[in-house]
């Protein structure tokens, strides 16, 4: 695995001339955390990865959509206790596209496989907003990984049911094989209340200056490709089927507000899975872990303790 100067990146010839992404000179001029980033290629791609901290190795994974920003403030309080590892999903932010039969679940899974071992990390610690708890999953189920503890942040970890799964996964199709349509939400994007508006609708409320990540990733044709077409690849049937068999201790975090995943969706999961331990953040959406980072590294520090992976603190005896 080669690093790249991230001051200066070679050129690279998009895989689709329309579907521009991210430019990490322009885009990415002031993104959060910007000195813990790096590029590395792996599985055939080139990845951005933010690496930060010492200690046990942590992995995060954002969500469909998303990037590493998205952990802007998460990070830096968990590199406290750990050396936090955040890699762009394929496709996303600042990470090269693969070619569309590489952006479904199982495919992901085995490619930050890859990309880990060629970090030469073997995460003790994993967590994943939405869909990125549900590659996580599939890493464990798989045996790819093997921490001590997942955690899942409002994750998507179940089909979507009934009469929205017959009618997302088709339109889902339609627009993944759309060059025009990526195109066209891009322009959206630079509406003024538009990136807003999308963020209200997930039940969240966000600061400025996170809206505005967000907006430079929605006003990238390949960025917003890239999660239609992973939105359009995935099946979670085998993986809900399988979840009682995770092994990994698991800690579903989920907001009460969230339209985007609802809670009960944790609860039903809490349910499957033997050991699982759920939280509900009352009043936060599916961006939860943006809006109050610190309770969140709370809980994720606490499981790091109760399984060995942290020293525990005790109270001075009165």
């Amino acid at each position: 695995m080669r690093a790249l100067n991230d001051n200066n990146l070679p050129p690279r010839t998009p895989r689709t001339a329309s579907h521009t992404n991210p430019r990490w000179d322009h885009e990415g001029r002031d993104w959060p955390n910007r000195d813990a980033s790096q590029f590395v290629h792996a599985a055939g791609l080139r990845w951005h990865v933010q690496q930060m901290g010492r200690g046990p190795v942590l992995l995060l994974i954002h969500g469909t959509g998303a990037a590493t920003h998205s952990w802007r403030m998460l990070a830096p309080l968990l590199a406290e206790h750990f050396t936090v590892v955040a890699p762009d999903l394929p496709g996303h932010g600042f990470t090269e596209t693969p070619p569309p039969a590489r952006m479904t679940l199982d495919a992901m899974a085995q490619d930050i496989a890859t990309l880990l071992r060629g970090l030469g990390h073997q995460p003790v610690l994993v967590a994943g907003h939405s869909a990125g708890a549900a590659v996580l999953a599939r890493m464990c189920l798989d045996g790819s990984i093997a921490p001590a503890g997942l955690v899942a942040l409002n994750g998507a970890l179940l089909p979507i049911g009934g009469a929205a799964t017959r009618l997302m996964l088709p339109l889902a199709r339609v627009l993944a094989s759309s060059a025009m349509v990526p195109r066209l939400i891009a322009r959206f994007a630079r509406n003024k209340g538009m990136v807003e508006r999308m963020i209200a609708d997930t039940g969240s409320s966000v600061e400025p200056a996170g809206i505005d990540y967000y907006r430079r990733l929605v006003g990238s044709p390949g960025h917003v490709a890239a999660a239609i077409r992973m939105m359009a690849s995935w099946r979670l049937d085998r993986l809900a089927q399988q979840l009682p068999g995770l092994a990994t201790r698991l800690l579903l975090i989920a907001g009460s507000n969230d339209k985007t995943i609802a809670s009960q969706d944790s609860a039903r999961v809490h349910s499957m899975v033997p050991g699982a331990r759920v939280e509900i953040m009352q009043g936060l959406g599916h961006l939860a872990h943006e809006e109050r980072p610190h309770d969140v590294a709370g809980m994720m520090i606490e499981l790091a303790r109760n399984a060995g992976l942290l020293p525990r603190i005790f109270a001075a005896a009165e």
